[in-house]
């Protein structure tokens, strides 16, 4: 069994990120996850909520993630 399931695990080492309108293609996870950790942080309010929706979808290792309901 592996420690981290396979679904968890990033396909790829590049993801796409959508926060406050903007997109932004990161070439590596970790980065992009210590961006939005720390953005989730250090702001508070919607600003907070948007990031907070991206770094758990980064978290579950999607591509393309999005501040914006779908």
């Amino acid at each position: 069994m592996l420690a981290i399931p396979e679904l968890a695990m990033p396909k790829s080492n590049t993801v796409t990120t959508v926060y406050n309108g903007k997109c932004k293609v990161w070439n590596d996870y970790e980065e992009a996850k210590a961006y939005f950790l720390e953005l989730m942080m250090s702001t508070e309010g919607e600003k907070r909520e948007r990031a907070e929706c991206v770094y758990i979808q980064l978290i579950h290792g999607i591509d393309r993630c999005s501040d914006e309901y779908e």
